[in-house]
């Protein structure tokens, strides 16, 4: 089989000949038909995360190289252990790929992609920049019904991501919530929320061909996010601020904006891994009643729901560009560079 990996973090990818693994016990082996490119990835691939105030998080341990990047696979079953059932040979199917120990409480409590000893492919194990990938157990493997692969697998990350994040929004009381970012998380969420919600969304991006999907999406209103007055616009908009920011950028500025746009009560729910520090005015928090939370990915429930609303035809495709496999390091440099709008898929 063939794979593209890196033998050294920041290294140039390369393409890397090595047997095709033979599944045991109750492993599933996918031939892979799409893999989704993400900006984690480009985390995992420089080895480290900006923390902000000039520190950063060493992101290299837990995997051994060289090693395959790829979370979001779509594929089919071609071979199975003996553990397996062999009916499943033949079908396509997307993967959860935030597979946790297995033997742990969080993991016993069905959230794996918060395990403290993460298995997860492309992330941890080898992924999907590949043409094959060993997924552990059947139960990973979700049926994505007449949607495309090209699509189905922007489920296992981006779309999983946005979905956990915007459940976590609704029910606030208002009437308006602001997405930051109009990548392929942004978007999808934006998706997401006209399918769940009824909150006008404002998506805020600092590329004007963000925006323009954004606003072909169905986004209710679209902001530059480099307009030094882009707060005051959103309290326009909204009468006065907004109950809920889903921060899909997740840098100093993005969180910072997402802060002066929130109404009393207000949630701000940082996605994105950009990176940065948010100074917060203490006092602000109880005398605006205000919550920041992290969101990250989504479990293994939340993909079989996201899943069937996808299947249902309820939640509307976001942009996707198709790439050879070859093209994965272009891709990262794309991704670096903010050269990319909704999602950009690589296929064997």
């Amino acid at each position: 089989m063939k794979s593209y990996q890196f033998r050294e973090y920041g290294k140039h990818l390369e393409a890397i000949e090595h047997p095709e693994p033979s599944p045991e016990g109750t492993e599933v082996l996918i031939r892979v038909l799409a893999c989704g490119a993400c900006h984690s990835d480009v985390h995992l691939w420089e080895g480290e995360y900006d923390l902000g105030n000039e520190r950063k998080l060493d992101a290299r341990s837990g995997r051994e190289l060289p090693f395959t990047l790829g979370h979001e696979i779509s594929g089919e079953v071609v071979r199975v252990g003996p553990g397996g059932p062999d009916a499943l040979i033949g079908n396509r199917f997307v993967v959860f790929p935030w597979i946790g120990c297995r033997a742990c409480n969080v993991c016993d409590r069905e959230a794996e992609h918060l395990c403290l000893r993460p298995r997860a492919l492309g992330t941890f194990v080898d992924g999907g920049y590949s043409d094959h990938v060993l997924v552990p157990h059947p139960k990973y493997l979700f049926d994505f019904g007449n949607l495309t692969p090209e699509l189905a697998c922007t489920y296992a990350c981006s779309g999983l991501t946005a979905y956990s994040a915007v459940k976590k929004v609704t029910g606030y009381h208002g009437s308006h919530i602001v997405i930051i970012g109009a990548g392929g998380v942004g978007l999808s969420a934006l998706m997401v929320a006209k399918a769940l919600t009824d909150y006008e969304v404002i998506v805020v991006d600092i590329r004007q061909e963000a925006r323009d999907a954004a606003e072909r999406a169905g986004a209710s209103h679209v902001l530059d996010g480099s307009d030094r007055n882009a707060h005051r616009h959103i309290k326009k908009i909204s009468g006065g601020g907004v109950c809920a920011v889903i921060d899909c950028v997740g840098s100093e500025v993005s969180a910072n904006l997402g802060m002066r746009g929130l109404a009393k009560s207000g949630i701000l729910v940082v996605v994105g891994l950009f990176g940065g520090a948010l100074q917060v005015s203490l006092p602000l928090l109880p005398l605006k009643d205000l919550t920041i939370r992290g969101s990250d990915l989504g479990s293994l429930s939340e993909m079989g729901e996201l899943m069937e609303l996808a299947k249902a035809g309820r939640i509307d495709p976001i942009p996707i560009e198709t790439r050879a496999l070859d093209e994965a390091q272009r891709t990262l440099y794309d991704l670096i560079e903010g050269n990319t709008v909704g999602r950009v898929i690589l296929k064997p």
